[in-house]
């Protein structure tokens, strides 16, 4: 099958998507060093992160509304706009010397805020740049950027603050910002015909009518809804891990050097797991996938034991492999089933999901840890993580799905 890549309209978004991941992975750690030298307050960097993470999780749905009913590249190249002046007005703050907390606190309100609305216009400009024959190669070649850019953006950060400061990373994401909104701007996406809109009621009633027509094709397949529900604990026991792992690795598995390799053998993971998904064409994908994913149970039970390093290092990449075939693997059958006028608002549900379990997890780690030690929590996130995601192997959804072969009605 040819490569999507020979096509110029998702060359051109791929390419924005790869310079837009990589200033993204660069800039929580570059963030994380600014706020602690500014202020030496965990306190702080907690209330900065809260300031990106809640707009973005509070309007996802209505970002969802607005890809479906407008054109999704507009939206996006939009987005792209407010996240290169947030990161702009963050760098200026930085690069001053004297950095104010609430005025990086509001750059990042407006970060998350268009990350919101952007997020939910990637699948659909896929899309409409692919033919279906070609989207999951597409899909599995995003997935290895997504994998290639957490293993060079923590990198490129740590370069950049070490050498020049962390103000020239946030630069470095809004200059991303920019060059991917007009190699957007450039680029050609064929729009799904919107539904037509009830002639009553106001833009406050129609809006609300957008989001549950969303959450209908949400909830009337139950391949997807029972899907979520496992994707959701796979990200919060994913919280959990990177909460409590460093600690264990430095107490007793031999250091920081420790907790490092089990970062990047699990970005490699990713990466392996996109490019085979780009080769493999499972027949029944949602059950395949999500058996795969419950393989993270396994460096969470080995951590909990406080097993030798290389086993855990090991089946962190595994785990992390599994993630990587699910992803491109769950975002074709996802564009090649559901109606691609709604699907902006069914994507953006599972990334609600999917992103509010997170920080759900990161809140109640370190509770759970203080009060019964770290390995509770950890065994009991392997067992959630690995018992929803091979509870879905008996939802009849998931048994029968085969991949389809041609997209969703308009």
């Amino acid at each position: 099958m040819p490569s999507p890549l020979r096509g110029r309209d998702f060359r051109l978004l791929f390419t924005a998507r790869v310079l837009s991941l990589t200033g993204d992975a660069a800039v929580p750690a570059a963030l994380t060093l600014a706020v602690l030298r500014a202020t030496g307050s965990t306190s702080a960097l907690a209330l900065v992160l809260g300031c990106a993470m809640v707009p973005r999780l509070l309007l996802l749905p209505v970002g969802g509304v607005l890809a479906d009913r407008l054109n999704a590249r507009t939206v996006a190249v939009a987005t792209d706009l407010a996240g290169c002046a947030a990161q702009l007005f963050a760098a200026l703050e930085l690069l001053g010397g004297h950095p104010r907390l609430w005025h990086l606190a509001a750059a990042q309100v407006v970060g998350g805020a268009a990350s919101a609305f952007q997020t939910p216009t990637i699948s659909p400009m896929i899309t409409g740049t692919v033919d279906a024959a070609g989207l999951h190669k597409a899909n599995a070649l995003i997935g290895t950027a997504n994998g290639a850019t957490r293993l060079a953006g923590p990198a490129l950060a740590g370069t950049l603050v070490l050498t020049a400061g962390p103000g020239w990373t946030f630069l470095l994401d809004s200059a991303s910002f920019a060059a991917s909104a007009a190699l957007l701007a450039l680029t050609r996406v064929r729009r799904a015909a919107a539904a037509t809109p009830a002639p009553d009621g106001g833009s406050g009633r129609r809006l609300l009518r957008d989001l549950a027509e969303g959450w209908h094709e949400v909830r009337s397949r139950d391949w997807y809804w029972t899907s979520l529900i496992a994707h959701a604990a796979w990200n919060g026991a994913s919280a959990v891990l990177l909460t409590l792992g460093p600690a264990i690795a430095i107490e007793r598995l031999g250091g920081e050097g420790t907790w490092v390799a089990i970062v990047q053998i699990g970005a490699v993971g990713l990466v392996a797991g996109a490019l085979l998904a780009g080769r493999i064409r499972p027949r029944r994908p949602v059950l395949v996938a999500n058996l795969g994913l419950a393989a993270f149970a396994i460096p969470l039970a080995l951590l909990a034991a406080a097993a030798p390093a290389p086993l855990i290092i090991v089946s962190y990449g595994v785990a992390l492999t599994g993630l990587g075939v699910l992803n491109p693997t769950w975002e074709t059958v996802v564009q090649l089933t559901v109606p691609r006028r709604s699907l902006a608002r069914v994507t953006s549900y599972d990334w609600l999901l999917s992103l509010g379990a997170a920080p759900l997890g990161y809140a109640l780690a370190p509770w759970a840890a203080s009060a019964w030690g770290t390995s509770v929590p950890l065994m009991v996130s392997a067992v959630l993580v690995g018992g929803s995601c091979l509870a879905t192997a008996a939802v009849p959804g998931v048994r029968a799905l085969t991949m389809p072969e041609a997209p969703a009605a308009l």
